[in-house]
């Protein structure tokens, strides 16, 4: 399992970042070393155990979790023969990559035509889905200007930053704890999304949360860009959503004897806080999120 192995480690050390580029490189790290097996029985080994590997390198994934269990419903089982498993590897893979790659397309269309001339946009972390339809926008002519946080301890702001400002968008950085001050300068909050549950709660890098409270203090619409294919089933059953925690030395790699710190990753941002969500169908309701799952992946919820 040479490219899931590979691929499991490059995901826990955030060398691949954004629930969609963890999803889209688990899915192919599986295809190639199902393809690379030597026989069937090797194959249904590496499946099961590549599934696991990969789903174990972040809790908080369920695209990733999604799209590696399509291929787990689709492939496990005895076939008549191992050409015509290898075919079914490169078909259902194929299938799934479809789905993220139209979800993204459509998402980041819609997305850019929310921002209006004139509009000074709020973002936090990198979603590379948000910096598209900012870029998007910019690019089909609109001026529009972008206030977004640096997003620690990774500082993965920078990364929107600097696509941001390639691209000639209009960007100012902040630190994290700035953003009830700048509220009052903003038009909407764009942001995205890790995970989404049954009851139309988001998951989203930490912070966002916060910044969902100061933008409905301020009466600014916030809105999250997120396929329908981060849905997570488990929170249909009562289930809570995963909040994963990573290590302490990404705060402080030297703190004083007896210092207790704590990182988690990502918060709840629950419905009441957001305006609307950015879906393949549209802008629509947290509250009708099981509904839209339903009628574009049904097999998310078997």
């Amino acid at each position: 399992m040479d490219k899931i192995e590979e691929t499991a480690r490059a995901i826990k050390k955030l060398e691949i970042q954004g629930a969609t580029s963890i999803a889209v490189k688990a899915v192919e790290a599986l295809r190639d070393d199902l393809l690379a097996s030597d026989s069937q029985a090797t194959a249904q080994r590496v499946l099961a155990e590549g599934v696991k590997k990969l789903i174990d390198t972040r809790e908080t994934e369920p695209m990733m979790r999604n799209g590696l269990r399509y291929l787990q419903m689709n492939l496990s089982g005895k076939w008549t023969s191992f050409e015509k498993f290898s075919s079914k590897v490169e078909n259902t893979s194929g299938e799934v990559l479809e789905f993220y790659d139209k979800a993204r397309k459509n998402i980041v269309e819609i997305g850019s035509r929310r921002v209006r001339d004139g509009d000074t946009v709020f973002t936090h972390c990198h979603s590379s889905a948000v910096t598209e339809s900012l870029i998007r926008a910019h690019e089909s002519g609109k001026r529009f200007r972008v206030i977004q946080t640096e997003t620690r301890p990774k500082y993965q702001g920078r990364i929107t930053a600097r696509e941001l400002v390639e691209a000639g968008v209009d960007t100012t950085m902040i630190v994290d704890s700035a953003a009830r001050h700048f509220m009052k300068e903003i038009d909407f909050v764009l942001v995205g999304s890790d995970a989404v549950t049954s009851e139309g709660n988001v998951i989203n890098k930490i912070g966002t949360s916060q910044v969902a409270l100061a933008a409905q203090e301020a009466r600014i619409p916030f809105y999250v860009l997120c396929t329908l294919l981060k849905f997570d089933p488990v929170t249909i059953h009562g289930e809570f959503e995963a909040i994963e925690e990573r290590g302490v030395q990404e705060i402080w790699s030297e703190p004083p004897e007896g210092l207790k710190l704590r990182n988690p990753a990502f918060d709840v941002t629950r419905r009441d806080y957001i305006h609307g969500i950015i879906t393949e169908e549209g802008i629509i309701s947290p509250h009708s999120i099981f509904e839209a799952v339903h009628r574009h992946y049904p097999w998310i919820l078997e």
